[in-house]
């Protein structure tokens, strides 16, 4: 049996990934996370992407995108809290792009700082979506 770390990824909805994986790949704030079993202890906040995680004994990984949150790793223990998070087979381009368009728009429209913060994040999830799709159809997954 491999060395493996347990992996949760939960949404507020759901849990979308419960099991054991050899490693995770996930996007942090400061930049791309590689997490591997017996990972020093680690709470971080994650930006919108993809969540890959490798399963054990597997060629293929499992791909969770995820509109940003956190990031709590213990040393046999992953745990990845998102408000939104979505299969990467249940990711949808159409909705996506519609996303953009109204973030995009919200930008143009909006005058306050908060709603212009609140526009980028929107536009920054969409783009990360279209992103794991785009990489997903060339067979990433």
């Amino acid at each position: 049996m491999a060395n493996t770390i347990h992996v949760d990824v939960v949404s507020v909805a759901e849990s979308i990934y419960s099991g054991e994986a050899e490693f995770v790949v996930l996007p942090g704030v400061m930049g791309e996370l590689g997490i591997y079993p017996k990972h020093a202890p680690l709470i971080t906040q994650i930006k919108p992407g993809e969540v890959r995680i490798k399963l054990p004994g597997q060629d293929e990984e499992q791909i969770v995108f995820v509109q940003g949150g956190f990031l709590e790793v213990q040393p046999n223990v992953v745990t990845v809290l998102s408000d939104t998070a979505i299969r990467a087979r249940d990711l949808d381009e159409a909705k996506a792009l519609e996303a953009k368009q109204r973030a995009e728009e919200a930008m143009q429209n909006k005058t306050s700082k908060e709603e212009i913060a609140k526009a980028e994040g929107e536009l920054a999830g969409a783009l990360a979506q279209l992103a794991a799709i785009r990489r997903l159809r060339r067979g990433r997954a």
